[in-house]
């Protein structure tokens, strides 16, 4: 029985699962969006929303725990003025995953990790691309129409 037995062992030693946790966290912290396995992605949401829950203190001791963990000092400096200032009011669930589908060489099912606060940076990014796009197709169009007009004035010169 497994009982109140938590979390992964993902088939690593235990200074390893750190490493891999440590590195989630802050890859997450840093991009606000990663890209994992489902697995990984379940196990690190509820490290990286301690983390935030830490930091949302505000205090020297939890920035030195927080810094313990986290060896990036850009990132801890983003997490304490920018990230903690974003998810204040929320009382929790500062984090989403996102199923995928599985993998194409494994079958491993895949899922994004996301700061929830943060989708709309995602969101802004797939929008300029989305406006992009679209001004590609209209310069497309008005080029065809404009080709199209010339052959009509080309036609109407040669019937004359």
């Amino acid at each position: 029985m497994r009982h109140r037995v938590r979390g992964r062992k993902f088939n690593r030693t235990s200074s390893h699962r750190a490493a891999l946790m440590r590195a989630l966290a802050t890859s997450l912290l840093k991009h606000k969006r990663i890209r994992t396995t489902l697995a990984k992605a379940k196990e690190a949401r509820g490290y990286v929303e301690a983390l935030i829950t830490k930091a949302r203190k505000g205090d020297l001791h939890s920035k030195r725990q927080i810094m313990a963990v986290i060896n990036d000092k850009e990132v801890v400096k983003e997490l304490f003025s920018e990230i903690v200032e974003k998810v204040g009011e929320r009382p929790g669930g500062y984090t989403r995953v996102i199923k995928l589908g599985n993998r194409k060489g494994d079958a491993a099912p895949m899922a994004i990790l996301e700061l929830v606060d943060y989708n709309d940076v995602a969101n802004l990014k797939a929008e300029q691309q989305k406006e992009q796009r679209e001004a590609k197709a209209q310069a497309k169009a008005e080029k065809e129409s404009s080709e199209v007009e010339e052959a009509q004035v080309v036609e109407e010169t040669k019937e004359k």
